[in-house]
């Protein structure tokens, strides 16, 4: 009994070894402009104007929040690019996989850190969608509860977050949808 113990010890670590293999071999391939498209995204959500004048939170969950926040903006526009939606969205995930584990979190417990980052985009997505159509008072509430957590700043810094959501939506409609695709776009200043 001892030699198949270690055997199936053996079968295990060569079954991990396929499976992360096939993993690593089996992900669609990203677009480049999908890349730089989300390369854009990061870039936008780690300008210090968040954390400096607008009070995010500068912790793994507030820059977390503000790409989430970036990405859903994007992805909004692009609406009927169901393909290149699709890649954004896997790439966000595969590079929150990818920090995860950078952090040290194990295999077995990058799905139950996901899982929930997950639930949280497209949360936040519909909450962002639903806001927009409404008053700024109400955009500025859902930001409040979904950017900002805990923290909690005062009236004047959700108005101006606010305000910028807006400003960055308005423009985002006025981008070329080719140019999206492409893999540009451009930000407004926060």
């Amino acid at each position: 009994m001892p030699a198949c113990a270690g055997m199936t010890g053996i079968v295990e670590i060569y079954m991990t070894i396929i499976q992360r293999l096939y993993s690593f071999l089996s992900q669609p391939e990203i677009d480049p402009a999908v890349t730089e498209l989300y390369r854009s995204c990061v870039a936008q959500a780690r300008r210090v104007e968040f954390y400096r004048d607008l009070a995010v939170p500068d912790t793994v969950d507030g820059r977390f929040d503000l790409l989430l926040l970036h990405v859903c903006l994007v992805m909004r526009r692009l609406d009927r690019e169901g393909e290149t939606k699709q890649q954004l969205f896997d790439l966000m995930f595969a590079d929150m996989d990818r920090n995860l584990r950078e952090m040290g979190v194990g295999d077995m417990s990058i799905g139950k850190k996901i899982r929930p980052m997950i639930s949280a985009f497209y949360g936040r997505a519909q909450a962002y969608e639903k806001a927009l159509g409404e008053s700024d008072e109400a955009l500025a509430a859902v930001l409040g509860r979904n950017l900002y957590g805990a923290a909690q700043p005062d009236m004047e810094i959700l108005s101006r977050m606010a305000d910028y959501v807006r400003r960055a939506v308005a423009a985002l409609d006025k981008q070329p949808l080719a140019d999206l695709v492409a893999g540009r776009v451009e930000f407004v200043t926060p």
